[in-house]
């Protein structure tokens, strides 16, 4: 009786290559096609795994992964001072007199190619699972100097997260262009001849190459070695297959944690969940969404901790409206997952400039940038910092390089943010200010003068209500059904309506407590500004200090604690000077004690959370004033911390160029 199970082997006709080796079609840099990859070889028994690098990358390239999740790059430069081989192939599908030369050029202007050892790479994951489970590895592609990648527009790969990679291949075949240059058409009959050697050897051969390659390589193979004789040890001397060129031994780097962007498929913030969920064993089917909530939720944690007590308020409703902003531009873009350029544009429109660099930077950030699983692997390399389609060496030089795993084309887009001012840049601009000299920012009086007429407005409105009476209806409903007393005396069967009286008198003051009680030491800033124009209010309050806060030059930004406004305007003496108010015990009673002694009118707007206590209205009493009371909750939260922020410019000709430097927070 045989105890041992039958290993498992049965991949979809489409993606089979003979009886022996499985094809699995990925798309270079896709996470999603990484999870594939993982899952193929956990489901189905595979012993050997080919891949589509050459046999000189195997060294550095697996010791690179084995210090996963430490990211690296393996860079192969190009040859210089040889002739390079005939690469022209006898295989009739493919015509050596059509594309490009491959003829030997100067080396120094060719460019340098390079694996990237990212997690999310499919064929990365592919030699790292193989590794694991101690499976023979293959590297089967051609060796090529200079290399010429080859890749094409292709469907968003999460599709695969619902489709089965066969499908998917299948939907995807009719739009994939026949390989343009001579070096491409010679690799791949390389690799469909190395293929077929491998089955001399192995049973269960699972083959991970670019969706763009398969049909091509499913071709050279069956129009060129499956028609061989079924004796595997018959020798393969009789095919003329490409020659190698003569290349340099490829040498592994450390990469610069801030260029990490161009050398993941995905973002080094996903990349990184990937990586947290695979030591974890957590559930990362969907990473690739819900990495992007994730994402916005850390954004706003550091974007708090930095900005603190200037920070909007950014709560669920706000991050429900950006996924939904980001779906939406995901979708006219024809995606089915954001890139970066989408997620920080719906977050600058919703959220604002300093939020979205929040999510910017964080999305960059690779959280294993100096973690490795195996302790033994080198870590002292000699680091270089990429950029697009560039690396800048240790030494200084900077090289042109081309990736063996090219992934989808990428457009590489700008975004105008305002970015917030360095340490140095605060320092030198806050000891350039002048003492003597400063204004507001137009735009914010604006804003805030509109807010001041509607609390009061809405104070003449409690006012009117106060005086409200109920009547029986005779010929008129005056201000409409008192429903209240309609119902109350239903037993009359008579109709009671309101009367409201025209309020009498002038409202001319204005009191709004934002932070009450507020505690001096965190508003030390206190002054009275008068108005420059009719429309504007004689303002006197107490804020934070603007010179701990500089975001340009001459520009300051402070934040109200609470403000007296009189309007029209009016001349009166700094109420922080003012002895005739000394005796007022805190921010709070000084500013309403200054009202109550400037306002024209009987009645003096109070705006704050809480009604007015006894002790103020008796403040306002000895005034001969009455407080009408307009709880701060009647208005948007976002609205109020929005207005409470007040920029401070070090004279009227800053106000030439402050737009530049004050950003939407």
């Amino acid at each position: 009786m045989n105890l041992e199970s039958e290993p498992k082997f049965s991949p979809p006709a489409l993606l089979r290559l003979g009886e022996s080796i499985a094809v699995l079609p990925v798309i270079h840099g896709s996470g999603q096609f990484a999870l594939t990859v993982r899952r193929w070889m956990l489901e189905q028994d595979f012993d050997c795994v080919a891949v589509p690098l050459p046999e000189s990358f195997r060294e550095s390239t697996e010791a690179a992964i084995l210090d996963l999740p430490r990211p690296s790059i393996v860079i192969q430069k190009p040859g210089a001072g040889f002739t390079r081989p005939d690469l022209e192939s006898g295989f009739a599908p493919y015509d050596p007199d059509a594309g490009e030369s491959c003829d030997g050029g100067d080396a120094d202007s060719d460019p340098a190619s390079y694996v990237p050892i990212d997690p999310c790479q499919p064929v990365i994951m592919a030699i790292r699972a193989a590794m694991g489970e101690h499976i023979p590895r293959a590297y089967v592609d051609l060796e090529t100097d200079p290399f010429l990648p080859f890749s094409s527009v292709m469907p968003d790969p999460f599709a695969v997260r619902q489709v089965a990679a066969e499908r998917f291949a299948a939907a995807v075949l009719p739009s994939l262009p026949r390989p343009p240059d001579r070096q491409t058409r010679s690799r791949i009959v390389h690799m469909a001849y190395r293929l077929a050697e491998l089955e001399k050897r192995y049973d269960r051969i699972l083959f991970v190459t670019s969706i763009l390659n398969w049909p091509w390589i499913r071709e050279a193979y069956t129009e060129s070695f499956a028609a061989r004789p079924a004796d595997k040890s018959e020798s393969s001397d009789q095919f003329d297959f490409p020659q190698h060129d003569a290349v340099q031994e490829p040498r592994r780097y450390a990469i610069d944690p801030r260029t990490l962007m161009f050398l993941f498929g995905e973002l080094p913030y996903i990349t990184g969940l990937y990586e947290r969920a695979r030591s974890e064993l957590e559930e990362d089917e969907d990473l690739q969404i819900d990495g992007v909530k994730e994402l916005l939720i850390a954004a706003r944690i550091s974007y708090r901790a930095e900005l603190k007590q200037f920070a909007r308020r950014i709560t669920p409703l706000h991050l429900s409206k950006c996924l939904q902003y980001i779906r939406n531009l995901s979708l006219m873009s024809r995606r089915m997952t954001p890139d970066l350029i989408t997620i920080v544009t719906a977050a600058q429109q919703i959220m604002g400039d300093q939020y979205a660099l929040h999510v910017a930077q964080l999305a960059n950030q690779y959280s294993y940038a100096n973690v490795s699983e195996d302790d033994s692997a080198p870590t002292e390399l000699d680091e270089v910092k990429l950029g697009i389609d560039q690396a800048r060496l240790p030494d200084g030089d900077l090289i042109s390089m081309v990736n063996r795993l090219p992934g989808p084309p990428i457009c590489w887009r700008t975004l105008q943010l305002k970015r917030k001012p360095s340490s140095p840049e605060k320092s030198r601009w806050k000891y350039q200010w002048n003492p003597f000299t400063q204004c507001s920012y137009p735009p914010e009086d604006e804003r805030i003068e509109n807010f001041r007429t509607r609390v009061f407005d809405r104070a003449k409105a409690i006012i009117g209500n106060d005086l409200a009476r109920t009547e029986k209806f005779t010929t008129s409903v005056k201000d409409g059904i008192d429903i209240r007393d309609t119902l109350r005396h239903w037993y009359d069967r008579q109709i009671y309506v309101k009367v409201i009286p025209p309020s009498r008198g002038t409202l001319d003051a204005c009191v709004m407590l934002f932070d009450s009680p507020s505690d001096p030491r965190d508003y030390p800033w206190r002054t009275t500004w008068f108005a420059e124009h009719k429309d504007e209010s004689t303002l006197a309050f107490y804020a934070t200090s603007f010179a701990d806060e500089m975001v340009g030059p001459g520009i300051g930004l402070s934040r109200y604690g609470g403000a007296m406004f009189l309007y029209p305007p009016v001349m009166i003496a700094d109420i922080w000077g003012d002895r005739r108010l000394d005796f007022a015990g805190t921010l709070e009673e000084r500013l309403i004690a200054a009202a109550c002694m400037h306002a024209g009118g009987r009645q003096v707007a109070l705006l704050s959370a809480l009604p007015p206590g006894g002790g103020w209205r008796k403040l306002a009493r000895h005034y001969k004033k009455t407080l009408v009371h307009v709880p701060l909750s009647s208005f948007s939260d976002e609205q109020v911390q929005q207005l409470r922020m007040v920029h401070v410019l070090n004279g009227r000709e800053v106000r030439s160029y402050a737009e530049e430097f004050i950003r939407r927070v």
